[in-house]
């Protein structure tokens, strides 16, 4: 059965654009992992500071490989994302809270 993890972070309206280049940048760095299999970044339209990143995980194990490998790795510095001299640039989201959820029904469109 499949996993949805959805990070749910508060970002001021200033940190918008510099988020957004931050998840740009990383394009692609989930795609290949096991039991990966869906990522979308949504922003606020109206009324909120709150964007969503959804992912999809074969099972929770899945998750949590990727969590201690791959994105462990790539918030921890070095790579990617840092600023000069090597320092971790300052996080845009002011907080982020973790939901999950275990799909139990889904349906897609109809084939044409």
């Amino acid at each position: 059965m499949s996993v949805v993890k959805i990070n749910v972070l508060t970002v001021p309206a200033e940190q918008r654009e510099t988020l957004e280049q931050r998840f740009a940048s990383r394009a692609h760095a989930v795609e290949n992992s096991d039991g990966f299999e869906w990522f979308e970044l949504l922003r606020p339209v109206e009324g909120t500071d709150t964007y969503l990143v959804y992912t999809r995980w074969r099972d929770e194990a899945s998750f949590q490989l990727w969590l201690e490998g791959p994105m462990k790795a790539a918030h921890q510095g070095g790579g990617a994302g840092t600023g000069e001299g090597g320092e971790r640039p300052k996080p845009a989201a002011s907080g982020s809270t973790l939901w999950s959820f275990e799909v139990v029904q889904h349906a897609g469109p109809k084939n044409a």
